[in-house]
């Protein structure tokens, strides 16, 4: 193995000592990075607006944690054992689909496996916020470049396994650039964890709301256009009495349906000879 250091230091000549503790230091801190990361600890990327984050009340039924096989990074970057809320978007936050998506995606695999969570959602947000530089003035951040940071982070634990996401109803009004900018987002992620393989799952936006029909037309157009994506159906599922959110019993369900879609295109990758890994 060939080490090459350029630093302004190593241009002065150092004891042999002191050169060879630096080298000692820099390999341990390099094979710490890697041990650090887990093939068994799955991850997945909670994105969108308020539907994904979640705003089911939380009641005692979903107060629990449900297993300390599920993990969830925590605002401050930290792995903590999953429970609702998981986002922290806003101070409304409750129960999403992401933990009992978490809970059926673990019924699927091996003991020894681990399931994280990377909640990404920005409740408001429209597709525009969701790209390079973009800035939410009603949350004040960043929600793309923000959950680019938390998924890089991430990435230093485990293996980004898949997405799912749920947006959309703040671009009811202007539907005409909606997929390509879904697509461009979906390309991004993928570029950005070096698969392109990449499962990824988005969500209608809930039927009980008539004026959601023209952007579930274009949701329901992404799986014939990109590879190893799916669109799951909110057919049968209930709001809040807001028209717009999911109660949380229909969130919960609704996590499910993700969790099906996720292992159906996991079972195609795998009849292709791929896995959802880089």
């Amino acid at each position: 193995m060939y080490i090459f250091i350029q630093h302004w230091s190593f241009k002065r000549k150092l004891p042999k000592q002191t050169f060879a503790a630096a080298l000692v230091t820099l390999l341990f801190t390099n094979l710490t990075c890697i041990a650090q990361v887990d093939s068994n600890f799955h991850i997945y990327l909670l994105m969108g607006q308020s539907n994904m984050s979640g705003r089911g009340v939380i009641t005692a039924k979903f107060k629990e944690a449900p297993s300390n096989r599920i993990l969830s990074l925590d605002k401050e970057g930290q792995w903590i054992i999953a429970k609702h809320p998981l986002h922290f978007d806003k101070a409304i936050a409750g129960v999403g689909p992401g933990l009992m998506f978490a809970q059926e995606m673990l019924k699927s695999t091996g003991k020894e496996v681990k399931i994280g969570l990377v909640p990404c959602a920005v409740g408001g947000t429209s597709i525009n916020k969701w790209r390079t530089g973009a800035y939410d003035t009603r949350t004040n951040t960043h929600p793309y470049d923000d959950a680019l940071v938390r998924i890089k982070r991430a990435m230093q634990s485990g293996i980004i396994k898949g997405v799912i996401w749920h947006q959309g109803e703040s671009d009811q009004h202007d539907v005409r650039d909606y997929l390509p900018k879904l697509k461009e987002l979906v390309s991004n992620i993928r570029t950005l964890v070096q698969n392109p393989s990449l499962p990824f799952v988005v969500g209608e936006l809930g039927r009980y709301n008539d004026a959601y029909e023209a952007i579930n037309m274009e949701i329901r157009q992404v799986k014939t256009q990109l590879p190893v994506i799916d669109v799951v159906s909110t057919r049968g599922l209930k709001d809040i009495g807001d028209h717009t959110h999911f109660d949380s019993i229909s969130a919960t369900k609704l996590g499910k349906r993700y969790a099906a879609a996720m292992n159906k295109q996991n079972r195609l990758l795998a009849k292709k000879g791929k896995q959802s890994l880089p």
